[in-house]
């Protein structure tokens, strides 16, 4: 347990990012958003958090959140137990957004330095892969239309997502496969592995 807490703190520390966001059209420091915890069941690997949750501290308080509750099927109670749902992002902080307003991507730098050490510690029975940054890292496939559709090949303790964004929206309407199908089995096995 102490070596978990030992490395919570010092992702929490770093500032390896500290130039590079000073340099993005937000001008922000880092603030790692860090939550997982020994024993958690559910890996969900996320892109990076977004200005609100830079602004709260934890993960998808927002819009996205929401929904990626809701196609889990939890509450936000059981959604923010550390010690059954790990929330690992590609990268811990909020990246920034460019001169036009749009999200950055991750800094690679922040998983080549701290992913490997995180997931050593981890060992999930379900992991939840949210977006195509996600996807990349841990399959080896970038195309995130083509890679939720396939999402029975990865077995029962891999499953891909789109990003639960708003501006996803319309990728849902035109994929309703995703909500007859996949949903309900990712419904599934979330409340198997919580609660067996």
């Amino acid at each position: 347990m102490k070596d978990i807490d030992d490395l919570r703190a010092r992702i929490g520390a770093c500032r390896i990012c500290a130039e590079r966001f000073a340099a993005t059209a937000t001008r922000h420091a880092p603030r790692p958003v860090v939550w997982f915890g020994q024993g958690a069941r559910i890996l969900i690997v996320g892109q990076a958090p977004g200005a609100r949750v830079h602004e709260s501290g934890r993960p998808f308080t927002d819009r996205s959140g929401d929904r990626l509750r809701e196609w889990m099927g939890v509450d936000q109670d059981l959604f923010y137990d550390r010690a059954r749902i790990a929330i690992v992002p590609m990268a811990f902080c909020f990246p920034g957004y460019d001169a036009k307003g749009s999200d950055l991507p991750p800094p690679p730098i922040c998983a080549a330095t701290w992913r490997g050490q995180v997931v050593d510690h981890l060992r999930p029975r379900l992991t939840l892969l949210v977006g195509g940054h996600a996807m990349r890292w841990h399959l080896g496939r970038g195309n995130v239309t083509q890679t939720v559709a396939d999402w029975r090949e990865f077995g029962p303790d891999t499953v891909p997502l789109p990003h639960p964004s708003w501006r996803n929206t319309a990728w849902l309407r035109r994929n309703p496969w995703f909500a007859r199908d996949l949903l309900p089995v990712l419904r599934e096995r979330v409340a198997a592995v919580l609660h067996d």
